[in-house]
This record gives C-alpha cells, structure tokens and sequence, in this order.
C-alpha cells in the first residue's frame, strides 16, 4: 500500500516510478489522474460525513438550550432537522464507505516503487548479473535431469503423484525423501544457530486479511489456492446432505463434490493456502507497535507451500522446478526504515550461504524494475548452476518491501524516546526452496553409474550416508 501523502507531494515522481514498471505513458497518467480523482472523492465523503455528525451534534445541544429558554416553537424545529440529519447519516455513511473502498482498491492494485538503484527494464532479460560464485562441476559423461536421475533410481514418482492429485506433483521415497527433509533441517539449523533467525512453526492455512497485508490478494487471487470451508454444524450437515442426495440420483464424483460450499462463500470462515512462509510469518506483526530496541526481527520456517501456477501452462512441464506443492526455508526480517537496506543484503548473504556450503555454483542478479515482484522495491535472485539443463534458475528472491506492506498490515514500531509510531519496514528471502536445492544436488553430484553422492553437509543428516543407488 502507498502513502497516498507522498504521491499528492511529488505525483511527477511517483509517475516517474510507475513508468519503471511498465513503460506505458498514457496509462501511468490515466492511473495517476484516477487515484487522486478518488482521493478527492474519498476526502470530499469523509468531510461531508463529518460534517453531517457535527451538525447533528450541535443542533442536539441546541435542542437543550431552546428548551431551557422556553422557546418550544426552535426546540421543535430543531428535532425536526436532527431527525432528518439521522436520516441524512445514513446516506452519508454508505458514501464515506463505498469513496473510501473505491480509493483503497484502486491504490491496493499498485505495485510498490523501485529504489533508485534498480536495474531499469522490461523483463527478465534486463536483469543485471551481480557476481558469480562457485565453480561448475565437469564431467565425463552428458549429465542428465534431476527427474531421469531420480526415476531410474526409483525413488521419484511422477505417475504415482498425478493418479492422486494430477499435474505438477511428486512422490519422492525413500532416501530422496530423506535427502529432502535432511535439506530442510540443514536450512533451518544454518539459520538459527549461525544467522540469527528465529525458528517459527507457523500455520499452513490463513485468512483473507493476512494474504491482502503480503499482498498475494487481491492482485494475485488466481495464483492461489483457496481451501473449503464449512462453518458450523448446519453448515456441515447441509453439504453432507446435498452430497448423499446427489448420490442417491446416480450423479457421478464431479456433480457429488460441485456440493461442498467453496470458503469465498463464508466471509467468516475463508482460508488460504500459504504461497510461501512469508505470508504468516510477516503477518504475525500485523496490527501490533513494537518497540524500536526489538528490531530487528529475523524469523525462519521451514513448511510445505502451494501455488496454483497460474499462467505458467508448458513452462517446466516435467520435473520439480515448478510444482503446485513444494517445500520452502523462508526468511523474513522487520526493520525500522534505516536498517532495511543493510538487512537485505545481510539476508542475501544468508541464503548464499546455504549454497555455498552445499557446494553449488550459483550467480547474484538484480532484478529490473519491470521484473520484480509486485510488492518488491529491489530483489536479488539466486540462480543455481543446473548441468542437466545447462543453464542457472532460481532457487532462491530475497526482497526488501519498504514500508508497502506494513501499511497494509497496520505493522508499526514506536522509535525511542518518541510518543509517535512509524511504519515498520518488511523483508523475505528464500533460504532456500527445498525442492530446487534438491534437485540441484541430484544434478551436481550425480555419478556415471546413477547414483548421487551426498554433498557432505548433508550426512550427518542422512545417517551418514555418502551414496544414493539405486
């Protein structure tokens, strides 16, 4: 969310920033005119309201004073306006309410504002290497994928996986499986025990109000996945019953299941399924004042996360470089305003680290202004070395929001020595996505014969295994 007082200050530079993320002249106008048009809406309905309430007030009193005067035939004139400003209240409210949710869901869909120093460009392809590290492994033989290396040793199962939930998923067994969740502990013990961050089990499943203050809603509502909900016993007993009649009709699985009320339908009881840790992790300072001697505050988890992959049909069909469920050591940091650009490059530094001692080869890239996230002000990428597919991808965005989210989150902090509050500032990185680092492993360490070697660190995890045959 933008501070709607700085853009009306410097709307030049705020349509300056708008044309960094997409250069597109007429509809950064066209957006810059509508905000502050709704704005001046917004101001003008509040003022009325308040306005409409003070009169109401004053006249109230007014009622009390003619009374005591003896003037009944002002005291009868009086209640007559201050029935008719009560009715009048209530016109004025609705349009207080629907100015200010014209104005709020207009700046809601903005994307925060690039700092200075970020890369200007379109898309990935004006993305700025910032360095490399590591060297890329060499090999005798043509290294395959990590999806040939992981079903020819029988432990990952795509067809297994698609006959339960269909595309996109994994099955892994055995020692993949072990290797993934000896990824995970290695991630977390790194960055609790050596950065700083604190472990948090948090839910999986969220409400509305904490996807809107990450800004995965509403924006980006088709990239996610919304869970079912039911509320109350009727609730429940209800779909159980249209379910049973359904069945008893002879309707098929499709039309029994079209029965179960989707969560959108209970304003109280709608959940989501969590797109990265980021979301509940950042939201559990929403709504709160902290006070400036506890920040910075750096949490870590380690959880499942889900992504509907919206959009993405044909890209990274087979594999697990892009799947609806995967695993995910997220990082998230609260700041005050001049700690956040330090921080980010600290966090950065963390979620190299896991690579590094991994002993992968990765490169740095700085995003472009038109490739960052919606709620990014700058992002760094990881890319790891792939030798199956000869090229980098990413298993790791570390970002740094500003003030965006915690506006969105009502998240302060109240400086030291000072009565007033500020807006916190917000950071996440990966550290890293789990299921990328695990098939970075199986293609950097495969051997000639099909097996994996196990990169070091990761032994005492597995038991102290060196190798994975099949």
């Amino acid at each position: 969310m933008h501070d709607i007082k700085a853009i009306r200050d410097d709307l030049a530079g705020f349509r300056a920033d708008l044309l960094r993320r997409k250069p597109d002249e007429a509809a950064a106008d066209a957006l810059a005119a509508r905000l502050i048009a709704l704005d001046d809406a917004r101001r003008t309905a509040i003022a009325r309201a308040q306005g409409v309430q003070e009169r109401r007030n004053a006249a109230s009193k007014e009622i009390g004073a003619a009374m005591k005067a003896g003037d009944a035939a002002l005291a009868e004139k009086l209640k007559q306006e201050v029935a008719e400003l009560k009715n009048g209240m209530g016109a004025a409210e609705a349009d207080e309410k629907a100015a200010i949710l014209a104005f709020e869901t207009e700046l809601a869909a903005i994307p925060n504002r690039p700092l200075p120093d970020v890369p200007q460009g379109a898309d990935e392809a004006d993305n700025v290497e910032v360095r490399r590290v590591g060297d890329k492994p060499a090999f005798s033989f043509k290294p395959k994928e990590h999806f040939d290396i992981g079903e020819a040793l029988g432990l990952m199962d795509f067809e297994a996986a698609s006959r339960l939930s269909g595309a996109r998923f994994v099955v892994l067994k055995g020692k993949l499986a072990r290797l993934e969740r000896a990824l995970m502990q290695f991630m977390l013990d790194l960055h609790t025990e050596q950065h700083g961050y604190e472990e948090v089990a948090p839910p999986l499943l969220v409400r509305d109000q904490a996807m809107y203050g990450t800004a995965q809603l509403p924006k980006f509502k088709d990239d996610q996945f919304a869970a079912v909900g039911l509320v109350g016993v009727e609730g429940l007993r209800e779909t159980l019953e249209n379910i049973e009649s359904t069945a008893e009709q002879g309707g098929d699985l499709a039309t029994k299941l079209a029965g179960l009320p989707r969560a959108a339908s209970f304003e109280t009881d709608h959940f989501w399924l969590i797109p990265t840790a980021e979301v509940p992790l950042t939201n559990l300072v929403r709504e709160q004042i902290l006070d400036e001697a506890t920040l910075p505050l750096r949490m870590t988890a380690g959880t499942a996360c889900f992504r509907a992959e919206a959009g993405s049909a044909g890209r990274d069909t087979r594999g697990m470089i892009r799947q609806h469920q995967f695993s995910k050591v997220e990082m998230v940091s609260i700041t005050t305003p001049e700690q956040s650009l330090a921080e980010h490059e600290r966090m950065t530094q963390c979620a190299e680290e896991v690579l590094k001692r991994l002993g992968l080869a990765y490169r740095v890239v700085a995003l472009c202004s038109g490739d960052m996230g919606f709620a990014a002000q700058k992002t760094y990428d990881l890319e790891v070395w792939l030798p199956g597919q000869d090229r980098y991808r990413e298993i790791s965005s570390c970002s740094v929001c500003g003030d965006f989210q915690a506006r969105r989150m009502n998240a302060r902090y109240r400086p030291a020595d000072s009565k007033t509050t500020r807006f916190v500032h917000t950071l996440n990185g990966s550290g890293v996505a789990v299921g990328r680092a695990l098939v970075a492993v199986l293609e950097n360490y495969q051997n000639e014969d099909g097996s994996v070697t196990v990169p070091e660190v990761l032994r005492p995890y597995m038991g102290g295994l060196e190798k994975i045959s099949r």
